[in-house]
């Protein structure tokens, strides 16, 4: 979780201002309880109206500035967490994109679409819980706590008592919860893989007429996540009533302490009022300590999910410059070539050595599985080759800039695949500058044309994520 607080830095002042805005609360907010008193003791009991109207009049103020550093410290709070949440986020795709297919496969298309949503949300919730309570907390605790103790010494058993049946609760509750926390993103992992393969291939599911075994999966996964969030819940359901029973137990003893004394000295009656506040504002404290810990093991979970995606070291590294100069006349050789999978036993290409020059047309033919698609893979690096070189136009992939390379290959996939937006947009993936008569050329080559001038709105009819509405 710490090695994420780096995205707080561009907003240190933010920051900063936040925490001071909740030091200038905690410190209002505690005034009021000894006002309360002075009114009892010194206004009430002897019938001194001045002076019940001119510390009402105090109260009144430190309520209001109470309200204002509260507004603050939500507002930055907020601010904050967005724009650390959103930063994180861009920080997690832009690594994920720099990503190999092989690195993709080690961690699951639905595992990073889990650990750019769910997880950063779970880590920006935690943060701005942080922000708020982590020094509203034990500065209300602890300056409550000396004050119960200037007004009323006496009873600070009871306050001792009241935070210890808290711990034990909190312990408690935290122990049975926390793995349960740990499980939860798995499952979460386990809905998103699903989703996503059923709705891509929603046609094939239907061909085979497969819905329901699709559907039981998918019951299975889900009944699993409904189980494990139903423990949870039910698990923290006993942490409101538990605090609840402390406050009133905590009320009455106060209460039942300070009727003692009210036989001989009428004028405890206030420093019991305030002792009674001040408790509470030290089990609220307590309550609020306890959220984090169940807040925090959550997001520590989620943070060290996005961690592992920061700290796994691309494979393939491109140099920020091509080293030398192509060939004029394009080629792609192979030299002695060898390629494995990551934990793989054998070789899934071995010694491959070949030259496809300009003009040429050059064919690999195979059974399924035999390593064709993995060795035209290989040419735009989506897999780094286990040994050999992989030259194009004269100079090993492994020395080419990315931008370079790719602007050198025209890479056809077995599946085609089309984004949401339109047609122009899909057509100028590869190029943004791309003009009219660019688009209109491209599609001709590609034998389109005739297709996309039946549509409506020809280069501008819309696309459907993955191409859903137009012909395979």
């Amino acid at each position: 979780m710490l090695k994420l607080l780096r995205f707080l830095k561009p907003y240190w002042w933010q920051t900063i201002l936040l925490l001071l805005s909740v030091a200038a609360q905690v410190w209002c907010s505690l005034q009021l309880p000894a006002l309360m008193a002075g009114i009892v003791n010194d206004g009430i009991v002897p019938g001194n109206l001045p002076f019940i109207y001119s510390t009402g009049l105090v109260m009144l103020g430190y309520t209001l500035a109470t309200v204002f550093f509260a507004v603050v410290t939500h507002f930055f709070s907020a601010r904050v967490g967005a724009a650390f949440s959103r930063d994180l986020r861009e920080a997690v795709y832009r690594k994920v994109l720099s990503f190999s297919v092989a690195e993709i496969d080690k961690f699951s298309t639905a595992s990073l679409i889990t650990r750019t949503t769910n997880d950063i949300s779970q880590v920006q919730q935690a943060i701005m819980m942080m922000l708020s309570m982590m020094l509203r907390a034990p500065l209300m605790g602890i300056g409550a706590i000396i004050q119960a103790f200037r007004t009323a010494p006496d009873m600070t058993w009871i306050l001792a008592l009241g935070v210890g049946l808290i711990f034990v609760f909190a312990t408690i509750i935290l122990a049975l919860a926390i793995p349960k926390f740990k499980l939860y993103q798995t499952l979460i992992d386990r809905i998103t893989l699903l989703a996503r393969e059923n709705l891509t291939g929603l046609r094939v599911i239907r061909a085979f007429n497969n819905q329901s075994k699709e559907q039981q999966k998918f019951a299975k996964a889900n009944d699993a996540l409904t189980r494990n969030s139903l423990f949870i819940d039910k698990v923290m359901s006993f942490q409101d009533p538990l605090i609840s029973l402390v406050f009133n137990g905590v009320t009455i003893l106060v209460i039942w302490t300070g009727l003692t004394h009210l036989e001989t000295d009428l004028s405890y009656l206030g420093n019991m009022m305030a002792f009674v506040q001040y408790a509470s504002h030290v089990l609220i404290s307590f309550l609020m300590v306890t959220i984090l810990f169940v807040i925090l093991p959550r997001a520590s979970v989620s943070a060290s999910r996005l961690n592992a995606v920061f700290e796994t070291k691309n494979k393939i590294v491109w140099k920020p410059k091509t080293t030398g100069t192509p060939d004029v006349a394009p080629s792609v050789e192979f030299r002695h070539v060898s390629f494995s999978y990551p934990g793989a036993e054998e070789n899934v290409l071995t010694d491959i050595s070949f030259r496809a020059k300009a003009g040429e047309t050059t064919a690999f033919i195979g059974s399924t599985g035999s390593g064709k698609s993995t060795l035209i893979s290989l040419v735009p690096r989506f897999y780094e080759a286990t040994s050999g070189e992989v030259l194009v136009d004269g100079i090993d992939v492994k020395d080419y800039a990315a931008e370079d390379l790719m602007r050198r290959i025209g890479y056809v996939p077995q599946k085609g695949l089309l984004f949401a937006g339109d047609v122009s947009s899909n057509i100028s993936f590869g190029n943004e500058f791309a003009t009219a008569s660019d688009l209109v050329h491209a599609a001709t080559v590609a034998q389109a044309k005739p297709f996309i001038e039946k549509l409506d709105k020809t280069y501008l009819a819309h696309i459907a994520q993955g191409g859903a509405n137009v012909s395979g």
